[in-house]
């Protein structure tokens, strides 16, 4: 993948290393130490203005991780309505804890903030695509739809 080339896309426009970075992290999961660099060259900014854009947006990360980035809702609602039981299903399902990604790379496992989404809860994303009401039971369907 030619980062650099994605990243010198967005030079010109309004906003664009966050644009930069949306499109590497799409490719790569994360965003490596040289795409940082490359962005803080591309937008004449000093190497700890790109990297505390990195660093600051949850979206972000700046470690590698699984291709499928699943997220669950940490907020009151979603764990009333047993996001327990979900994260339980996803550690079961995959073999790893939260904060961690799968051996074979295709899954990470992350907490997020309140999606927005209290009315059908407990909600999880994976790679940002939301699912609704989800159980213990939905879990091996849903990450069946990303094992391809």
């Amino acid at each position: 993948m030619d980062y650099k080339a994605i990243i010198a896309k967005y030079r010109d426009t309004t906003g664009g290393i966050l644009e930069a970075f949306n499109a590497v992290q799409k490719e790569l999961s994360y965003l490596p130490e040289e795409v940082i660099a490359e962005a803080a060259r591309i937008f004449n900014i000093p190497a700890a203005e790109a990297y505390g854009v990195a660093t600051f947006y949850s979206m972000y990360s700046v470690e590698a991780r699984g291709k499928n980035v699943i997220r669950i809702c940490e907020s009151a609602p979603c764990h009333i309505a047993g996001a327990d039981e979900v994260i339980a299903a996803l550690e079961r399902e995959l073999g790893i804890l939260m904060g961690e990604s799968t051996v074979d790379g295709l899954f990470a496992l992350e907490f997020t903030e309140c999606v927005g989404q209290c009315q059908a809860t407990p909600v999880i994303t994976i790679n940002g695509e939301p699912f609704f009401d989800v159980t213990a039971a939905k879990v091996p369907g849903i990450l069946a739809k990303f094992q391809k």
